[in-house]
């Protein structure tokens, strides 16, 4: 593995919905089309027997990290990391949400990098109080005392579409989860504590997105949802170089997104 720390580093995330699936779908083609200094995933479901068990060929030059959930075949994320990490964080420090195995920090020298997969509110909102009431400040909290040490990258399933431009079908799914104002308002919140959406740096129209349902030919129709995002501390706004969805890349239900940067010397 390199130290790269004036490099431009090249950050992919993608929840995959299932590693050991993903694997039989094509990502190893994947990785090797789509070259990137650290790949985050989301929702592998996959506990560290199971990944040691699956004989998938990963790329002898990235480190390998596994956070699972308690839960089998659960939620759970990982990184794939060929930048040495100073550090590398499991959770956000309280044991209520770390047995969901949703988050993955590493320390970068010049950066923080924070691979999240937030809960989902789930089907009749079942999960929203805990999200917006718990989960989301607890998260928001964690972050911005990461950014009061040096500048953060946070990136993943952040399972929320922040505005109507973000989804194809706004007034169908205004009270549906992903899109209750509750979702919207501890999303924004996290932007006024500091970051700044990356994709709307570039792309400014609607028609993008992250997500789609396995129903109805959602994909094929683009009746979609951006759910997945690269947020960076305001300070890292000029480092930014680019920002992309990649909807081509198939596989899961969500793509992945992309992250150009060029991250300033280490303090």
């Amino acid at each position: 593995m390199n130290n790269l720390p004036t490099a431009a580093h090249s950050l992919i995330s993608w929840n995959v919905n299932g590693l050991r699936s993903i694997a039989s779908k094509g990502l190893s083609v994947f990785l090797q089309n789509h070259p990137a200094d650290i790949y985050c995933f989301q929702e592998t479901k996959a506990q560290i027997p199971d990944i040691e068990a699956m004989r998938f060929r990963w790329p002898k030059e990235y480190q390998c990290i596994w956070y699972s959930a308690e839960k089998k075949g659960y939620s759970s994320t990982g990184v794939l990391t060929r930048i040495a990490p100073a550090d590398i964080m499991l959770g956000i420090g309280y044991p209520a949400h770390d047995k969901e195995g949703r988050v993955i920090t590493l320390d970068l020298d010049s950066y923080y990098l924070v691979n999240v997969y937030t809960p989902n509110s789930q089907p009749e909102l079942t999960r929203l109080d805990y999200r917006t009431r718990e989960w989301d400040p607890a998260f928001r909290e964690f972050c911005c005392k990461l950014a009061n040490k040096k500048p953060v990258i946070i990136c993943g399933d952040l399972n929320v579409a922040h505005k109507e431009i973000d989804l194809a079908r706004p007034e169908a799914n205004r009270h549906n989860a992903g899109f209750t104002d509750e979702e919207r308002q501890t999303f924004q919140q996290l932007l006024d504590a500091g970051f700044t959406d990356t994709f709307r740096l570039f792309v400014k129209d609607g028609g993008h997105y992250t997500w789609w349902s396995y129903m109805n030919q959602a994909r094929a129709r683009n009746i979609g949802w951006r759910i997945d995002y690269f947020l960076v501390s305001n300070t890292l706004v000029s480092s930014v170089k680019n920002a992309t969805i990649l909807p081509e890349v198939t596989g899961s239900d969500h793509c992945p997104v992309t992250l150009q940067i060029t991250p300033p010397p280490a303090n």
